[in-house]
């Protein structure tokens, strides 16, 4: 072949002849040196077999991939040799054959297609010294734009020599073997390793000589195992079962002991007992034990034998019988005491005192705000990427905002908005028909029009400038989004063109778009190979610009709504007319959904929070003690049954027989009295109103402060305080019908009961009515008067129980206080809202609830209805001898009473649970290993919002991982040293420097969730300068120090470095520092990207530079990459902490300040601090929760047992999370918070009333073990029913109408 012989057509490129003559000299000297210039010195004599006509369009096309390929000398050098052999080799006819001819527009005869024979071992090699050559600019390789992506040195040849418009103007084939007569071409192909200067690459193009990483290991890597058992699980598992043989061979053998220890006693005990008549005179007790009471319902019963002594035996004297006195808890008993008196005595001026304060508090509501930003929620003010965040968005921009849509087939009969569980092997959804139908909504797209006015041309993302195109990903762009020119026949097929090579089918902003952005679900053959054309579903994206003003963002959100309204209607519309289903989500759509969400879960909570007001308002009054009543449905019963006694004659007359009027009958049914003055239903509004104040107060005061209110404290606190409040409402109203029922009007002397009667305690005359040390078996009732006033009863009641409630009202306190060390702005301010408010309501409960039950008992006494205190029933005539029906126990009560409590206390028993509770224990440190990190964005939205199928599409077919960019920053890149600190394609660059780190980073994406090449705009900018490349760098001949432009003649202009000394080369010797860096900087960074000159940095790299204000330097630059694709939370959180080590590991090797920023790390950097915050939150809690225990308790046995209890239930929650599906974040630990606060209500109350109830017996004492277990018998019954009634049956009814909620993230809230 030689010289050229016309084109094909009109636009076509030039064709050579057919020829078979001999070589020949080039025409002149000329065109020798053009020939050398281009082809290199091995073309310096000798005859060729090409014109100078077919050098310069050898050039031309060297020119064009020179900006793809010099960065390696190797690739470069033989991609020359490959085509100036083919062309100008004067032994072309060797290795070249032609195969047919064609007549060009000319009438010329021209070759169609040629025969080009090639050893293999020089296809091998040239291909491998391209394959792994980067193009920056596109994050991608220049083989997928010179080659087609090839993955072989066949496929290579094949995309070069295939003939099309750009590219080959006639066919070249590549056969594999070559017939006897010819010769392939074997040159020695050039390694990208080789020491040779002219061949040798840089790491980041040439991986065989980049140095090797330290080795690190891969998140979720293999860990300690032992079979299907981690090496923990294991050495737990161990344990417990050694521990529970070791606990019950030890019980076996105690119980023998102690039963031997025991009888040992009695016997001493029997012989002291008959030599001493002091004892007799004393009087011996009776045999107390559990068996003789548990089924007797009846306070006074319970009460006579409470002053005998618990755990006392035949033989115990009752000297021995006195109760524990701690002078802490005496002082607060004798404290609480006054306050309730005074409470009780001036009720009216405590609700003044009181709520004077409180409404001084909630003035603080003036300055109330709700926080809804989520970063301002959820990170930290001093966050590190927080600061990170406003640094880049300072000084690159803010990130864009993206509008993205899935478009899948709709399978007749298949709803797959409801679809949660896609799959990658769906239905096709490319068809001709389906092409057609999406053109024309995506020019519906294009020419939507905001209310405002603005179109997408407004508000897109344009990377060539205002004129240029917008960035819409999408496979439209393949077909230049007109389908005019295809048909039925011909799309499938350019679309597969494209799919394989991207370079041949650009988009209007002029980058290569790879099938993995606009095709999901791509399925491959048994050869490994996609089948594009069964894509299950195409993506497509657009990019809008965003901005820190607020003016333009408002306007990108002004057409975001509008494009939003619009798929919203054609997601409705698509399945039917086209047979497609969409999905799609907008920059606005997040936030509105979520606060959809919010508005749809207030009406929830608000009906939750209402049905347990009624439950406790309606529960309180259950052991109201009342004579001779019967309840309401024995009442309705009896009038059932004496109603047809209006139709019957009498047969005596009333005067002569007396009649009971109960079964009389009568029109109307006889309701009990208490049904109507029993009741509590106002008190327990008002205890409810108190906890609604509570927490109203909290939030004016820390408003006041300045504490934003989140949607975590409106709806989360109030269920907590209802909680804890409600259990010490529960608690006070059940321990004052035990004061009535034992010293109210009603009540029964004790003779009357059939117990025993005792003298007056030798502690309680001549001291007030009450006195804290009058030991607490006065209080049953025993040794003190039969009637006591109301206000002495209300007293009476708070000085019992207020220090109970002090005890875990504190202890919440302090656990709740702590979570205020936390950074994180959402927890810390629940922490406070939570102390706060938990702190107001107990302090509200001791005050004004006091006055309250005083006015409600003298309501009751007067015989006033509930709810209409005005209305009084008259009195009815009472019988002395009637019984008391109300004994102040109830349902849950008496089933403690009868058989919880002495089921629980048997022996066995206890043992089964300590064994089953350990055994929980053990679970839940294995089950804890489990625990993932997270929190799916699915959770904080409506189970029905559109943006649910949006993620589920999104994670089941796109392929992209989320851009990354590692910002430098605090080096100077005018200077040699700066500059080889982050270049990566020049001899001198730091073997670790920035480029190259990333680079082998790159290759281990296991470790470093990093899948793409990195952008490197120092290698652009130093490679843009190489006079090698034409078209890029240029100036004027006449005056060097003014830039030629992009229309500016090229025979005017010269290359910057053409004439420099030293010349540009690969060391960075001459390459420019200073002021003339930053000179050629700014010229490079307005220079548009074009096909002529790709490395310019207009489009590529304009945003990539932060310079300082006055353009003397660069004061920061991003290197741009990509994470592989993220499909769950761990790989979110994994892809983090990824990204942080290779930022610190490039600062401590080069020097330079290096962090890593993408879109989602300022909400996953909680998740780098969640697991110490966690420790470091429960552990000072459960810490709190020992030391206020043992100190108000006045036993550090008893509060090391109540600290373990809480602990264990944290534990047991934190146990479950992984079973649920929950995982570790800002939510789910305030849960494990509010899970301490009420395991500590659970317990400190029953603690309290254990240590309460104490006895003389000594801890060694042989019968000391059935002294404890009547002790834990008496706290069970006294306060076991107000802590169930209180928290559990109230929450879990609260809980019950909130599984009625759309969001699921409220559901792990609460259920959790």
């Amino acid at each position: 072949m030689r010289d050229s012989c016309g084109k094909k057509g009109f636009f076509g490129k030039d064709l050579p002849c057919p020829y078979d003559g001999p070589p020949e000299e080039p025409e002149d000297d000329r065109a020798r040196a053009l020939l050398v210039q281009v082809c290199g010195s091995e073309f310096a004599e000798g005859p060729t077999c090409c014109t100078t006509s077919q050098v310069e369009v050898l050039r031309d096309n060297f020119n064009q991939v020179e900006g793809l390929i010099s960065a390696c000398p190797a690739c470069r050098n033989n991609f020359r040799s490959f085509f100036c052999a083919f062309t100008c080799s004067p032994e072309q006819g060797s290795f070249v054959n032609i195969t047919s001819t064609q007549t060009t527009t000319t009438g010329q005869t021209a070759v169609k297609s040629v025969d080009f024979y090639v050893e293999e071992q020089f296809g091998e090699g040239f291909h491998d010294s391209c394959k792994n050559v980067q193009v920056g600019t596109t994050n991608g390789y220049a083989m997928e734009l010179i080659g087609g992506g090839a993955k072989d040195y066949q496929a290579f040849f094949k995309f070069l020599g295939d003939e099309k418009a750009i590219g080959s103007p006639f066919q070249i084939d590549f056969p594999l073997t070559a017939p006897p007569e010819l010769a392939p071409l074997n040159i020695a192909p050039r390694g990208c390793a080789d020491n040779d200067l002219t061949s040798r690459c840089t790491c980041i193009d040439c991986p065989s000589i980049c140095p090797a990483l330290p080795p690190v290991a891969a998140p979720n890597g293999p860990t300690c195992h032992v079979g299907a058992l981690s090496c923990l699980s294991f050495i737990l598992v161990s344990a417990y079962a050694l521990a529970v043989l070791g606990f019950l061979v030890g019980y076996i053998i105690s119980t023998s002991i102690r039963k031997r220890r025991e009888r040992s006693y009695e016997r001493v005990a029997l012989s002291e007992d008959a030599a001493s008549p002091r004892i007799y005179a004393r009087g011996l007790i009776g045999q107390t034990s559990l068996a003789q009471y548990v089924d007797d319902d009846s306070v006074g019963t319970q009460s006579d034998l409470r002053h005998l002594g618990r755990g006392a035996t035949l033989l115990d004297p009752i000297d021995t019988v006195q109760p524990r006195h701690y002078p802490l808890n005496t002082f607060l008993r004798h404290g609480f005491y006054k306050l309730g008196l005074f409470a009780a005595s001036s009720p009216w001026l405590t609700f003044c005192l009181v709520f004077v304060v409180v409404g001084l508090l909630n003035i603080g509501w003036q300055k109330f705000e709700i926080e809804t930003d989520p970063v301002r929620l959820w990170v930290a003010p001093s966050s590190e990427s927080k600061l990170q965040k406003e640094y880049f968005d300072k000084n690159f921009g803010p990130f864009y905002r993206t509008e993205q849509i899935f478009v899948t087939a709709s399978p007749a009969g298949e709803d797959q908005t409801n679809n949660l569980s896609l799959t990658t092997s769906g239905t096709p959804v490319l068809s001709w028909d389906h092409l057609k139908y999406w053109f024309r909504v995506e020019e519906d797209i294009r020419a939507l029009r905001s209310p405002n006015g603005y179109t997408l041309s407004d508000v897109c993302f344009k990377p060539a400038g205002p004129e240029g195109a917008c960035v819409v990903q999408s496979i439209a762009a393949w077909y230049g989004n007109d389908l005019d020119n295809y048909d039925e026949d011909t799309w499938a097929e350019h679309l597969n063109e494209c799919a394989h090579s991207p370079v041949e089918c650009l988009p209007d902003f002029q980058q290569p778009l790879a099938p993995h952005y606009v095709l999901g679900g791509v399925p491959r053959d048994h050869n490994g190979r996609q089948i594009y054309l069964d894509a299950a579903a195409f993506v497509v994206t657009y990019v809008v610009s965003d901005s820190l003003d607020t003016e333009v963002q408002a306007k990108a959100m002004d057409w975001e709504q509008t494009l939003r309204t619009y798929l919203t209607d054609l997601s409705q519309t698509s399945a039917d007319k086209a047979g497609l289903h969409i999905a799609f989500s907008t920059g606005v759509s997040l936030e509105e959904e979520i606060n959809k969400s919010t508005n749809t879960d207030v009406k929830i909570v608000v009906l939750s929070y209402l049905a347990m007001f009624f439950y406790v308002s309606l529960t309180l009054g259950a052991g109201t003690v009342v004579r001779d009543e019967q309840g309401v449905f024995s009442s309705l019963a009896q009038w059932a049954r004496s109603f047809p006694g209006f139709f019957k004659r009498s047969s005596t007359s009333s005067s002569s027989l007396s009649v009971d009027s109960r079964t009389a009958p009568h029109f109307f049914p006889r309701l009990p009295r208490s049904l109507f003055t029993g009741s509590k239903f106002t008190l327990g509004l008002f205890g409810i109103a108190l906890v609604i104040l509570s927490v109203s107060s909290s939030v004016g005061f820390f408003s006041l402060l300045g504490v934003k209110v989140t949607l975590i404290i409106a709806e989360v606190i109030p269920f907590l305080v209802l909680a804890v409040g409600v259990d010490n409402v529960f608690i006070l109203v059940h321990e004052l019908d035990r004061q009535n029922f034992l010293h109210g009007p009603n009540a029964s002397a004790p003779a009357s009961q059939g117990g025993f009667t005792t003298p007056m305690s030798p502690t309680s005359h001549h001291r007030i009515p009450y006195d804290a040390s009058i030991r607490e078996d006065a209080d049953s009732g025993a040794s003190m008067p039969q009637y006591l006033s109301a206000e002495e009863r209300v007293a009476r009641t708070l000085a019992k129980m207020g220090p109970s409630i002090l005890l875990s009202t504190i202890t919440e306190t302090v656990a709740f206080s702590l979570g205020a060390l936390v950074p994180m702005p959402a927890v810390r301010n629940f922490a406070l809202y939570a102390a706060g408010s938990v702190l107001l309501n107990a302090i509200l409960q001791v005050t004004v609830f006091i006055s309250a039950l005083l006015l409600d008992l003298r309501r009751f006494e007067s015989s006033r209805i509930d709810c209409f205190p005005c209305i009084k029933l008259p009195s009815r005539i009472a019988l002395l001898e009637g019984p008391v029906t109300g004994s102040g126990v109830g349902r849950i009560g008496r089933f403690i009473r009868r058989y919880y409590a002495p089921f629980l206390l048997k022996p066995i028993v206890k043992a089964i649970v300590m064994i089953l509770f350990t055994g929980v224990f053990v679970a839940s440190i294995i089950s804890m290993q489990h625990i993932e990190l997270g929190l799916d964005q699915r959770l904080a939205l409506p189970s029905d919002s559109y943006l649910v199928d949006y993620f589920d599409n999104l994670d089941a077919y796109l392929d992209v991982g989320p851009p990354v960019y590692f910002v430098s920053h605090n080096i100077d890149v005018t200077h040699r040293a700066g500059q080889q600190a982050l270049c990566g394609r020049f001899t001198t660059c730091e073997d670790f420097s920035v480029a190259n780190t990333l680079e082998a980073e790159r290759k281990r994406p296991e470790a470093s969730f990093i899948s793409e090449p990195s952008a490197s705009w120092i290698d652009d900018f130093l490679g843009w300068l190489d006079p090698g490349k034409e078209e890029c760098c240029r100036v004027r001949k006449r005056d060097p120090s003014v830039f030629c432009g992009p229309r500016d003649n090229a025979r005017l202009c010269q290359p910057c470095y053409l004439d420099k000394t030293p010349a540009w080369n690969v060391t960075m010797d001459g390459l420019p520092e200073g002021a003339e860096f930053m000179r050629y900087v700014k010229q490079w960074l307005d220079s548009p990207t074009t096909e002529e000159c790709p490395l310019a940095g207009k489009a590529s790299f304009g945003s990539a530079l932060s310079l300082t204000p006055d353009g003397t330097g660069v004061q920061a630059s991003h290197f741009r990459t990509f994470h592989a694709p993220l499909k769950t939370q761990q790989d979110f959180v994994n892809a983090f902490a990824a990204a942080h080590r290779v930022a610190d590991d490039i600062s401590r090797r080069t020097g330079a300040e290096v962090f890593p920023y993408s879109l989602f790390y300022v909400f996953f950097d909680q998740y780098a601090h969640v697991v110490a915050i966690t420790q470091e939150v429960l552990g000072l809690g459960l810490a709190a929760v020992l030391v206020v225990t043992a100190l108000l308790l006045g036993s550090w046995r008893s509060g090391s047992i109540v600290t373990g209890v809480v602990g264990l239930t944290v534990l047991t929650v934190m146990g479950v999370m992984p079973l649920w599906g929950i995982s570790l974040n800002a939510i789910s630990l305030v849960n494990l918070v509010i899970s301490l606060g009420i395991a500590v209500e659970f317990c400190a109350h029953v603690a309290r009333a254990f240590m309460s109830a104490g006895s003389g017996l000594a801890i060694d004492h042989p019968a000391g073990q059935k002294e404890r277990d009547e002790r834990m018998w008496t706290a069970l019954v006294d306060v076991g029913p107000s802590v169930l009634s209180g928290i559990t049956c109230t929450k879990l009814i609260g809980m019950s109408v909130l599984a009625l909620t759309r969001s699921k993230l409220l559901e792990v809230r609460f259920w959790a």
